[in-house]
């Protein structure tokens, strides 16, 4: 399967709680983060609800 590179770029202080839990569950906790994750509908659906927070690109395995 393909993964994905996410980064999180920019703070998560004064977000709304949804976006907030969002990157909580995609593993995101501080900025400059980034986390691998398995290229799927679930994975895609978070990315594209906070997607101006994050940067995407595939990972290099």
């Amino acid at each position: 399967m393909d993964k994905l590179k996410i980064t999180l770029k920019k703070s998560r202080i004064g977000r709304i709680p949804k976006h907030r839990k969002t990157l909580d569950a995609l593993g995101l906790r501080k900025m400059g983060q980034s986390v691998i994750r398995t290229d799927n509908p679930q994975i895609q659906g978070m990315i594209r609800q906070v997607n101006y927070l994050l940067e995407v690109e595939e990972a290099k395995e």
